[in-house]
């Protein structure tokens, strides 16, 4: 059972939850070890199951999703957090990511999209669509700061100067939300090497994963509205 991902539901509505569970014990690779009503209760069951994926409603009681994601997530050995909620705001999702977040969507997502997630996130990528990608830039990116892409140029932030040009180069295509096989494309790079330099920029950023790189790059400005839109 080693191999089977090990998932926590955490919502308030019991409807919810149990909808969750019979979605996810209905696929054999994963299996739901607890449910929580509250951001506080799934901290505490955290704690004694140890699960490798939370699937955590935003708006609960007495602790919120987000509070509970950013607790898990500050631990060295947390458990990787899917943020889920029935509004698709940019404040929520920008939230989640800092909060340590490694995935966002909506309640009302397909099955098999929920499915997917939990896998992708468990992989240890980041559950970003491309279009999410884009609003949080436009939106939340500051515009004053000068992009460095691939140029080398200086940043706001100094860990951008430990990447080297390469480095930039892959960084900004996970910003933009694309996955290794399209960075591999994109650099005419093997998917080994993309792996490499994804594990090496989290490193240098000091990173959780790809999901706080989009938070890091669009903070310092590494990508902006104006490049952004020039990239596509």
């Amino acid at each position: 059972m080693s191999d089977v991902i090990r998932v926590l539901i955490a919502d308030d509505q019991e409807l919810l939850r149990g909808t969750f569970r019979l979605l996810v014990d209905s696929d054999p690779g994963m299996m739901v070890v607890a449910e929580a009503a509250d951001g506080e209760e799934a901290s505490a069951l955290c704690a004694e199951h140890r699960p490798d994926v939370v699937l955590m409603d935003v708006q609960m009681p007495r602790m919120s999703g987000l509070e509970a994601t950013r607790a898990l997530c500050s631990q060295v050995d947390g458990p990787k957090v899917i943020v889920l909620t029935m509004f698709d705001l940019d404040e929520y999702i920008y939230e989640a990511l800092r909060a340590g977040a490694s995935g966002f969507l909506l309640k009302n997502s397909p099955p098999a999209e929920l499915l997917r997630a939990i896998k992708v996130v468990h992989e240890g990528n980041a559950l970003l669509a491309p279009e999410i990608t884009k609003r949080l830039i436009a939106t939340l990116a500051p515009s004053s700061n000068v992009s460095a892409m691939s140029t080398g140029a200086p940043c706001s932030d100094t860990r951008l100067e430990r990447l080297t040009v390469r480095e930039r180069e892959t960084f900004a295509l996970i910003a933009r939300g694309r996955s290794n096989d399209e960075i591999a494309a994109e650099l005419h790079l093997s998917r080994m090497t993309v792996r490499t330099y994804v594990s090496r920029i989290l490193t240098k950023l000091d990173s959780r994963d790809r999901a706080s790189l989009v938070v890091i790059a669009y903070e310092t400005g590494f990508i902006t509205p104006e490049n952004q839109a020039s990239q596509r």
